[in-house]
């Protein structure tokens, strides 16, 4: 039985990360669509997913000071 490993810690922060996914997208120049966006390419996939870890990360850097 498969699981889903990428359930939300969480639930209240699901419209955050949506909202912040887009903001990413729009700065790193991926046009994203509200709903599916299974057809866009891993490439820039991997673009909005690996910015969004670096702001993430600067930000627990910098509450961490």
């Amino acid at each position: 039985m498969a699981r889903n490993s990428n359930r939300k810690l969480v639930p209240e922060a699901i419209d955050a990360l949506d909202k912040f996914k887009y903001e990413v997208a729009s700065e790193v120049g991926v046009n994203l669509k509200d709903g599916y966006n299974g057809d866009i390419s891993a490439k820039d996939a991997g673009r909005v997913g690996g910015q969004m870890v670096k702001k993430m990360i600067e930000q627990a850097e910098h509450n961490m000071k």
